[in-house]
C-alpha cells in the first residue's frame, strides 16, 4: 500500500551488501588476520578487534588502495541498487543506514555504487584515514557514558537509541517505517516499531532466529515479510 512519507531503515552487512565488510577486507587481503579475528571476537569487543586487525595490516604494507579496491569489489547486487534507486527518485522514501560497520566501508561502496546520496543519515562506528592507516573507533566511546540497552546490542552502538534518536531528530510522522536486517542486533531496533511499520527479515540469519524466539515476550508490534536475495527485496518495494 502506498503512503505518502516513509523511513526506509538499512542495515549494511548481509542486509543491503551481501557480505560482511569487515570479514570480507581481510579474507581478501590478510587470511591469516581473518583467521586470527575468528579466534579472538570472544574476548575483544568486535569493533576494536577491527581496528586492531586495521593497525596490523598497515603495519604489513597493505595499502589503502587495497583496501578500497576489496571494497569496490565487494558482492553488491544490482537488484538493490535498482530497488532504492526507484523508490528514491520516487520522492517519498528518507532512508537511513544503521549499521555496526564502519563510515569509509559504507561510504566507499556506496560511491562504488551511485549510491553515495541516499542516505539522509549514516549512523555507524567512525572511522578516518590518516595516510594509508585506516583509523577506527566506536561510536559509543568505551571511556564515556555507555549506552543503556537491555536487549543484547554491542557495546560500540545501541541501534534501538540510535533509531529513537533519528526520529526525534526528524519528526516522528513517517506514515510507514521499513527496517531492512538480518542479524541479531536488528532486534532492539524493530522493538521500537509500529504495528503499521515492516521489518524486511533476510532468512536463515541471527535476526529471523530472535523473532522466532523473543518475538512475543518482547512484544513486537511490526509486520514481518521474509527474503533470501536481493532480487526479492527489489519485489517487495516495488509493493510498497
Amino acid at each position: 500500500m502506498s503512503v505518502e512519507k516513509q523511513l526506509i531503515v538499512f542495515d549494511f552487512d548481509w542486509s543491503m551488501a551481501d557480505q560482511d565488510t569487515d570479514r570480507w577486507i581481510f579474507e581478501v587481503l590478510a587470511p591469516d588476520l581473518r583467521r586470527k579475528m575468528k579466534d579472538l571476537k570472544d574476548d575483544i569487543q568486535w569493533t576494536d578487534l577491527v581496528a586492531q586487525s586495521l593497525r596490523e595490516a598497515h603495519t604489513r604494507g597493505i595499502k589503502r588502495e587495497q583496501i578500497e579496491h576489496a571494497l569496490r569489489t565487494m558482492p553488491f547486487h544490482p537488484a538493490m541498487v535498482r530497488g532504492v534507486s526507484k523508490l528514491k527518485e520516487a520522492g517519498k522514501t528518507t532512508f537511513l543506514c544503521l549499521s555496526n560497520a564502519n563510515s569509509v566501508f559504507i561510504s566507499t561502496i556506496l560511491q562504488s555504487k551511485g549510491l553515495e546520496n541516499l542516505f539522509s543519515e549514516i549512523i555507524t562506528n567512525p572511522a578516518e584515514w590518516e595516510n594509508e592507516l585506516l583509523k577506527l573507533r566506536r561510536r559509543v566511546d568505551p571511556s564515556g557514558p555507555q549506552h543503556t540497552c537491555k536487549v543484547g546490542c554491542s557495546p560500540n552502538m545501541c541501534k534501538g537509541e540510535e533509531l529513537t534518536a533519528f526520529l526525534e531528530r526528524h519528526g516522528k510522522d513517517f506514515d510507514r517505517i521499513v527496517y531492512v536486517g538480518d542479524g541479531s542486533n536488528d532486534f532492539c531496533p524493530i522493538l521500537r516499531l509500529r504495528s503499521q511499520d515492516i521489518i524486511f527479515c533476510r532468512r536463515h540469519r541471527g535476526l529471523q532466529k530472535r523473532i522466532e524466539a523473543e518475538a512475543k515476550k518482547e512484544g513486537l508490534k511490526c509486520q514481518i515479510q521474509y527474503w533470501a536475495g536481493a532480487w526479492e527485496v527489489e519485489e517487495m518495494f516495488g509493493r510498497l
